[in-house]
């Protein structure tokens, strides 16, 4: 069992370093097949340079040819595919139709986040793909029970339909401006995957922890605690899909159920 862990973890993080390509070269034109080099000074890596994590900390974060810094980026999310690739095989075993989806949903979610991160955007081929995902879930689960399918299919629907409502009315309320429709697209996939409850409470979460690091990053500009040169106010735009996308997992891994608090 250890050692099962060892290599999913070995081979999230091999997963994870692609990722980082992908959500790079996302929209640049750029071939995710072409060879990773240094965005600075343009050098192609050597295969030494391209072990996940590993080559980060032997450098010191630093290219070896044109020593710039670089993006603490790439280890983070080698580092986190890696842990939730092992946490999604702790959680479902090898329920392997399942794994696969979740293994992707991974992928995914991951470019999402970077991208909306950096480009405060949501890719829609990524995030269709995740809805798509929670559309094949209730099939692959029901391959040996044919006779759930329209059930389990149904309860996905209405898990996603329930858990992107909140969100489409904020948006059509704002025009566009609290939030993108990017993040209704994605709320839906998220409820898809987690049917009604686990929907509700991931998006019941996000704005929690949503509304939690917004304060933070305001005290923490307040105080001058936080030396980038943008300071956060209450008006600042704050990328929200990593924030349902972080209730999504704490949901489905660890089965967290907020509606209890309301007798739901």
């Amino acid at each position: 069992m250890t050692m099962m862990f060892i290599l999913i973890f070995l081979f999230g993080l091999i997963i994870g370093s692609f990722l980082n390509v992908v959500a790079f070269r996302h929209n640049t034109g750029r071939s995710v097949s072409g060879r990773s080099g240094c965005l600075s000074c343009g050098k192609t890596l050597g295969p030494l340079e391209l072990v996940p994590v590993l080559s980060f900390l032997i450098q010191q974060g630093r290219c070896r040819s044109c020593g710039v810094k670089l993006s603490w980026q790439y280890p983070l999310v080698e580092l986190s595919t890696a842990m939730l690739f092992a946490l999604i095989y702790w959680r479902l075993g090898w329920q392997i139709e399942s794994l696969i989806i979740f293994w992707l949903a991974v992928c995914a979610l991951m470019v999402i986040t970077v991208y909306d991160f950096k480009h405060k955007i949501i890719p829609d081929r990524f995030v269709f793909f995740f809805v798509l995902l929670g559309l094949v879930l209730p099939l692959a689960e029901s391959w040996r029970e044919p006779s759930l399918l329209l059930w389990r299919l149904g309860g996905a629907v209405l898990g996603g339909l329930l858990t992107a409502l909140p969100l489409l009315l904020l948006w059509v309320v704002s025009r566009g401006r609290w939030l993108g429709f990017g993040d209704v697209k994605l709320a839906f996939g998220i409820g898809l995957l987690l049917g009604v409850v686990g929907g509700l409470s991931a998006l019941i979460l996000s704005f929690w922890i949503g509304a939690g690091v917004g304060l933070l990053l305001i005290a923490w500009g307040k105080l001058r605690l936080w030396r980038r040169r943008k300071s956060y106010t209450m008006k600042s735009e704050i990328p929200f899909a990593p924030f349902l996308i972080l209730g999504f997992w704490l949901v489905f891994l660890f089965s967290i159920n907020v509606l209890v608090f309301w007798q739901i």
